[in-house]
């Protein structure tokens, strides 16, 4: 045992000690309720312009967890949701109750205090403690206070302690509630309907990539977890609503890096009517109306680096992309072999059946992607790598898709959406015949999607954003897992 874990142990016996001391009092360490009257915020509000050394006469009742003792208890400060509040307990005028309560006391501790405001000859907003009412017993202790939580696997795998340390944690998450309800609103507004699609799906289908397998006993059949929700949404169109969305929980079963998570949530759209330049600007209407919300302004920082998103959004072609950064023309190559040949000169891996599609998107990866560094919408994608887009209307070779790019990072993908069942079905095989190949990315054959194509998808723009991505960049975190509540972790030893 270190010596972090036997100070740990020798505090949680102290603490449980005064437990059981108040136990012996006939005191609920952990009572049923309590029922604040006055929080800081409302405090810090309502006696704004109360003079320094002035008492009040006015009794409120506040709660929070204690952050800091002075003076041997004379001084504390509790925190709530809404900030601090300083107690202050007298040991000439406080009742011989509140004081022996006060020894109970530890940091950690959730408390009650009942008494009257009054503002210190300091300045110090402060409540007069007529009543102290133990809330919960910490049994543990937080870390110390000068040094923090610096152990990331700590902070990650409790992360209820990396929240009461750490009060920029709690601001990271309710910046991205509120993010995710600014996109509501603004979907809402355009006749868009929030909607539920299954995350147990008898078919992988929606994206390119590795799913998580499960079992269902009664039924006995594998089932997976969905990748994307993304064929069932396009159903929902065939079927007449007039635009969804949905923030849909997706699972895949790869990598995990500061901006991969093998849980994470992507926001899914799809209107018909739409395609996919009314997406890109959708994209850039989206982005700056959760900046507002959460930062009032559109010029941030992020990583280091400045951003203005007020201007326009770049708009470019990914073969343009390739051309300024690598020197190659893409469109200017006719064969497989002849786009192969431009990856290897450019030392650029790819496989020795890779198709042209493939060629170009990979170099694209290894050469550009780290340029795109202020907003960027990379638009007109090969369509060998794309089951489920449309045809580039003046180039079979590509399709209607786009990436946009923050800081070097893809933050999501649109299409204007393959809509023709026939051609559906045939890309679906070639997805299927891939799969044997060994692509365990590849898209299955969705019967039942074709089927519905058949009744007929109107015209229709889609749009995926990775939410958690954007809530990085948008409250300045350069890791996935500090804003989700919970990352994936490794199993504890």
């Amino acid at each position: 045992m270190t010596d972090t874990q036997n100070l740990g142990h020798e505090q949680r016996q102290i603490r449980l000690e005064k437990l059981n001391k108040l136990q012996e009092r006939g005191i609920n360490a952990y009572p049923h309720d309590y029922k604040p009257t006055a929080t800081s915020k409302s405090l810090t509000e309502k006696y704004a312009d109360l003079a320094p050394d002035t008492q009040t006469e006015d009794v409120v009742r506040v709660a929070g967890r204690v952050r800091a003792v002075r003076n041997s208890g004379m001084f504390m400060d509790i925190y709530d949701s809404t900030g601090k509040i300083q107690i202050y307990t007298s040991k000439e005028n406080s009742p011989a109750e509140v004081l022996d309560m006060l020894g109970a006391v530890d940091i950690g501790d959730v408390i009650g205090i009942k008494g009257t405001v009054r503002r210190t000859k300091r300045g110090e907003l402060s409540v007069n403690t007529q009543e102290i009412t133990m809330l919960a017993k910490a049994l543990l202790p937080l870390p110390e206070k000068f040094h923090g939580l610096t152990d990331t696997d700590t902070k990650y795998r409790h992360r209820e302690v990396d929240m009461i340390v750490n009060p920029e944690t709690i601001q990271t998450l309710i910046k991205r509630s509120q993010i995710f309800e600014t996109i509501r609103q603004l979907l809402r507004a355009k006749g868009c309907f929030e909607v539920e699609t299954p995350i147990l799906q008898v078919i992988k289908g929606g994206a390119a990539a590795k799913p998580f397998i499960t079992h269902h006993n009664t039924l006995d059949m594998d089932l997976f977890l969905r990748v994307a929700p993304e064929l069932f949404l396009k159903r929902l169109i065939v079927g007449g609503m007039p635009g969804v969305f949905e923030f849909a929980k997706d699972f895949r079963n790869e990598g995990i890096d500061t901006t991969h998570n093998p849980e994470f949530t992507c926001l899914e759209m799809y209107l018909p009517y739409t395609d996919y330049n009314d997406m890109a600007d959708l994209f850039e209407e989206i982005v700056r109306t959760a900046c507002l919300a959460v930062n009032g302004t559109l010029q941030i920082e992020y990583d280091g680096k400045s951003f203005d998103l007020a201007k326009p959004f770049a708009r470019v072609t990914m073969n343009d992309m390739i051309k300024q950064y690598a020197g190659v023309d893409f469109l200017a190559i006719e064969s497989d072999e002849e786009a192969r040949q431009a990856a290897d000169r450019l030392n650029v891996a790819v496989d020795d059946t890779a198709d042209w599609g493939h060629c170009m998107a990979a170099v694209f990866e290894a050469k550009c992607e780290e340029h795109l560094i202020q907003p960027t919408i990379v638009m007109d994608h090969p369509r060998s790598m794309n089951p489920l887009c449309k045809t580039h209307r003046s180039d079979s070779r590509l399709v209607e898709q786009f990436e946009p790019y923050i800081n070097g990072k893809e933050m999501g993908n649109a299409y204007t959406e393959l809509t023709n069942p026939l051609d559906q079905r045939e890309r679906f095989e070639a997805q299927v015949a891939a799969r044997e190949a060994g692509d365990e990315e590849a898209d299955m054959m969705d019967d039942d999607f074709v089927e519905a194509l058949e009744h007929g998808l109107p015209p229709t723009g889609g749009m995926g954003i990775g939410m958690d991505r954007l809530v990085m960049f948008l409250t300045g975190n350069t890791s996935i897992r500090d804003v989700i509540a919970f990352p994936t972790m490794r199993k504890k030893s």
